[in-house]
């Protein structure tokens, strides 16, 4: 599922320029191209809950202990890129609960430390006012990608 994600936010959510892409023919494609179909509708219906949570607003500071299932799902690893992009000012305390229960709902899935990266962008880009913090993990994200010299 996480792939179904990233290829949606690479070729139809980060791009504004043509409107509504149809769903319907997006779910085509990506039957077409081999996905398996319950896997495409659980990221749809992953994108879809994002929609639920954007009038959860809250800066202030808070601390966060993980709990047992948790711990299961986010190493040590991610637990810390968690705490290191809210202290950063790229994750808000709500923003970060967003990510965690996002991550959560992968329930089959390992969760890495590149797939949380995915998760949080997904998010900063679907939440109102969090361009900067979304420039921020956009360059985090693509700095670990190789460019070619020829």
């Amino acid at each position: 599922m996480f792939e179904i994600i990233i290829y949606l936010f690479e070729n139809y959510l980060d791009d504004q320029s043509e409107g509504t892409p149809d769903t319907e023919a997006i779910r085509t494609e990506l039957l077409e191209a081999g996905f398996p179909k319950g896997d495409v509708n659980k990221a749809f219906q992953w994108l879809e809950s994002l929609t639920e949570h954007q009038d959860i607003n809250s800066t202030a500071p808070s601390f966060r202990a993980f709990s047992t299932a948790e711990t299961a799902r986010l190493d040590t690893e991610c637990q810390g890129l968690l705490i290191s992009l809210e202290q950063s000012g790229i994750l808000t305390p709500t923003s970060r609960e967003l990510v965690i229960d996002r991550l959560m709902a992968f329930q089959d899935e390992d969760i890495t430390l590149e797939n949380l990266k995915w998760v949080v962008l997904v998010i900063l880009f679907s939440r109102p006012n969090e361009e900067t913090a979304f420039a921020r993990m956009e360059d985090l994200i693509y700095e670990n990608i190789p460019t070619l010299i020829h």
